[in-house]
């Protein structure tokens, strides 16, 4: 019984360890570890203006990483998703990254169709590196690109006139419920945070703005997970989601509902924006006659413009509000993970 008391708690101290993976919350506190520093520096967007092509590097913890190469352009500026991408395994050695290309996607008319390369097409010599001062693709010969930290059009968008300031980074008015400013970036807050109902029965639009944290050994849900629930009912995800697909549980997404039209998710430790167009839905005698819309810009670009068909795992029930004579709020889940939120603000649109 020792034995396997000894062995379970050996599998159980191995299963916390990677369970508890590291949490990063600013560019400092990398600097500070050193452990990540060159993972964070890789990881990021990168261009080909030759031939028009597109590049995400994800960092996935020690000194692996995944490449995904686009046509015509990064995802929200060229790409979308009836184009073609490029899939690559790469691990940093020496210096260099070295890619080791896995598959490509097309998608054609009535199906998509994944190549899968084969042997010596994985074996293709394939690396980048920086070489005086340059961000280099070794591929048949030297390939200069450009490393590009894109940024929101609506990023530090001020509240218009006659908006109601959510949270501006001093007034904690409108808060209802436990919210944490302590080690947050100046003028922000980590989740989570619920706030006072709104009016009911009227549109809105609403502002917000996050940061993920930066996980490079931690992946799918546990990567730098928080959510957005519009009415307190209809989550859209907040997630590590950079270079992935971008599902309805990613980034973007409203849960078991609707994927967004593109993953517009940047790199962590990067001020993003949502910004919401809400139509809530509509009641008659206690039964409901029209469901919610909602259009979403993730980082100034459209990934949704739908209907809403019921609430969404975790959040309050449809059905219940149809009784209630106040409105709904805005919750945004605390998941565990430090994802911090600034420059929040609403606006009835009637």
């Amino acid at each position: 019984m020792k034995k396997l008391t000894g062995l379970l708690a050996v599998l159980a101290a191995a299963f916390c360890a990677s369970a508890m993976a590291q949490e990063f919350t600013s560019v400092e506190a990398i600097e500070q570890d050193g452990t990540y520093v060159d993972a964070f520096n890789i990881q990021g967007e990168y261009l080909w203006p030759a031939k028009n092509r597109a590049f995400q590097v994800i960092a996935r913890g020690a000194d692996k990483f995944d490449v995904v190469g686009y046509q015509d352009g990064l995802p929200g500026n060229g790409w979308d998703r009836g184009k073609a991408r490029f899939f690559a395994s790469a691990e940093l050695k020496d210096g260099k990254l070295v890619l080791a290309p896995q598959r490509m996607h097309i998608p054609r008319k009535g199906e998509d169709a994944d190549l899968i390369f084969n042997d010596e097409q994985k074996a293709t010599p394939m690396s980048a590196e920086i070489k005086d001062g340059k961000y280099i693709l070794n591929f048949g010969g030297e390939i200069e690109l450009q490393k590009v930290d894109r940024e929101s059009e609506t990023l530090g968008m001020k509240a218009p006139e006659g908006a109601i300031v959510l949270f501006d980074g001093k007034d904690c008015g409108w808060f209802d419920g436990k919210f944490n400013l302590s080690d947050a970036q100046e003028n922000a807050f980590w989740s989570e945070a619920r706030f006072k109902p709104f009016e009911r029965g009227k549109s809105y639009t609403l502002h917000i703005e996050f940061m993920l944290s930066f996980m490079p050994n931690a992946t799918g849900q546990a990567r730098s997970n928080s959510g957005v629930y519009i009415q307190e009912e209809y989550e859209c995800q907040v997630l590590d989601s950079f270079g992935l697909e971008g599902e309805n549980n990613e980034c973007g997404g409203f849960y078991q509902q609707l994927k967004p039209e593109v993953n517009m998710c940047f790199p962590p430790l990067t001020w993003q924006t949502y910004d919401f167009e809400v139509t809530p839905a509509k009641y008659e005698n206690g039964e409901k006659v029209a469901n919610a819309k909602i259009v979403v810009k993730h980082n100034g670009v459209k990934i949704h413009d739908a209907e809403l068909e019921h609430e969404t795992p975790g959040g309050k029930n449809e059905k219940s509000e149809a009784t209630e004579t106040t409105g709904r709020g805005l919750y945004l889940q605390g998941h565990g993970n430090k994802v911090q939120y600034r420059n929040v603000w609403i606006k009835y649109n009637d």
